[in-house]
């Protein structure tokens, strides 16, 4: 029997895997021998194993997790397709982000430092905004905006309310997991909202969010979407500096949007309420 099969050793050289690796996929149940044997508990394997070996040790290299790598084998070619797509789609996900935080430290390395931003002080009017309202993860932000952008303005067109540019986002203080915020429209004060008594709006729930006035810092940002967490810390910076507290909503209000410029001429406002006292 052991003539027709193989040594761990020479098993591993063939699929280009280490003996350490296979013992390993031994252990978690990914890929067992074919043969151990009881007296001296050396592991041997088939030669047809090799093609399953060979898929593992690629997917590995791909960065595949093991339980992944052992739900893809064991699925039919219909499923194992699904499972792979997505990890692909995950991987893509990833590959944005890092694209994304290489693109911020490139604006960071040529401003030799923190890019500067003029953060002003001084006193917002009172706003009431038509809203809709999600929760996400913050990672979803950016999609989940999209979205809300879409059910609020055909649900305020439907009802016949008029709106005032720009778009608004409102956030909490903290971007915890999960994250609720609303993005919503300026209307005219006074103008009733037909379906708003209790109902919702055509397309979706409509709800009203009452911005009081007051103190504020305000900072405007010019560059992608992914790079707003700069002009944050320039933000935040400055009130904590001035021994001031920063008060929720964080607003943003999003002067040129995707639809009017391209990605690096992007102009949006980043306004934080703020009351005397040191967080």
């Amino acid at each position: 029997m052991h003539d027709e099969l193989l040594t761990i050793g020479r098993f591993a050289r063939l699929c280009r895997l280490s003996v350490k690796q296979l013992r390993h996929y031994d252990e978690t149940g990914l890929l067992a021998p074919a043969h151990v044997d009881a007296s001296t508990g050396y592991r041997y394997y088939a030669p047809e194993q090799a093609r399953e070996a060979l898929t593992i040790a690629l997917l590995r290299d791909m960065d595949l997790p093991l339980a992944v790598i052992a739900e893809a084998l064991a699925a039919g070619p219909g499923s194992r397709a699904k499972i792979l797509r997505a990890e692909r789609d995950r991987l893509a996900e990833r590959v944005s982000k890092d694209q994304a935080r290489m693109e911020m430290l490139e604006r960071l390395a040529k401003g030799g430092g923190l890019p500067g931003y003029d953060v002003t002080f001084g006193q917002e009017p009172e706003r009431r905004l038509a809203v809709v309202r999600t929760v996400c993860a913050p990672g979803e932000i950016g999609a989940r905006v999209g979205e809300c952008v879409g059910r609020l303005l055909p649900a305020l067109g439907e009802a016949g309310v008029a709106w005032e540019p720009p778009l608004w986002a409102l956030y909490p203080l903290d971007l915890q997991d999960p994250l609720e915020f609303a993005v919503g429209a300026q209307t005219p004060q006074g103008q009733g909202l037909p379906g708003l008594d209790g109902e919702a709006l055509p397309g979706g729930p409509v709800d009203i969010a009452a911005l009081p006035g007051g103190p504020v810092a305000v900072t405007v940002h010019i560059g992608p979407y992914t790079q707003l967490p700069l002009a944050y810390h320039a933000l935040f910076a400055a009130i904590h500096e001035r021994g001031l507290r920063p008060r929720s909503p964080v607003r943003e209000s999003y002067l040129v949007g995707p639809a009017e410029a391209t990605q690096e001429e992007l102009m949006t406002r980043l306004v934080i309420p703020i009351e005397e006292g040191s967080a």
